[in-house]
């Protein structure tokens, strides 16, 4: 059995990236176990949460944003 543990979760007023997918302004940015950021919009953010969670070391979300990737724990 496989146990997929949430990255650290640290809620920002605002961020100014944008999405690597679309342009779109940010809602997260993930800090990536093996180094590097990625950040999407709210769109693709809950759209790729199943695959962004186990690669992730850290999520900034925006205040207000509902990522689907944080845990109901968190």
């Amino acid at each position: 059995m496989t146990t997929v543990l949430s990255p650290e979760i640290v809620v920002v007023d605002s961020m100014a990236e944008r999405c690597d997918r679309c342009g779109a302004a940010a809602k997260l940015e993930l800090s990536l176990a093996g180094g590097g950021n990625l950040s999407f919009c709210g769109h693709h953010a809950n759209k790729y949460a199943n695959r962004l969670v186990p690669m992730a070391a850290k999520a900034s979300l925006e205040t207000g944003f509902e990522w689907a990737g944080r845990s109901p724990s968190a």
